[in-house]
């Protein structure tokens, strides 16, 4: 079994900027053959949508929302996936979920997920 834990949400100004980790930790068989590690979010009534994904080679794959704003990047031997999440805006606001799974960063199924981090962007 793997444990994503996500952190590095808060409350931001619009604009703003924070930095989302999350660490994957148990099976190491699991963890070294899920290729992918993504972002997810989800605001109050609506549905989780995919922000970005990346895989153990850093191929990555952005939803056109967020493309030029923000940045998904891993680091292999520690098995942790971030978000810089720059020139946030009202509309970011959501809990954002990490994944795990096997795939490419186009394709992939998230078989892992963490429980969730609060991003508020508000004035």
């Amino acid at each position: 079994q793997v444990q994503l834990a996500e952190s590095g949400g808060g409350l931001v100004q619009p604009g703003g900027s924070l930095r989302l980790s999350c660490a994957a930790s148990g099976s190491i068989f699991r963890i070294f053959t899920s290729n992918v590690m993504g972002w997810y979010r989800q605001a109050p009534g609506k549905e989780r949508e995919l922000v970005a994904a990346i895989t153990r080679g850093g191929d990555t794959n952005y939803a056109e929302f967020v493309k030029g704003r923000f940045t998904i990047s891993r680091d292999n031997a520690k098995n942790t996936v971030y978000l810089q999440m720059n020139s946030l805006k009202a509309e970011d606001t959501a809990v954002y979920y990490c994944c795990l799974g096997p795939g490419s960063q186009r394709s992939f199924t998230s078989q892992y997920w963490g429980q969730g981090t609060q991003v508020t962007v508000s004035s």
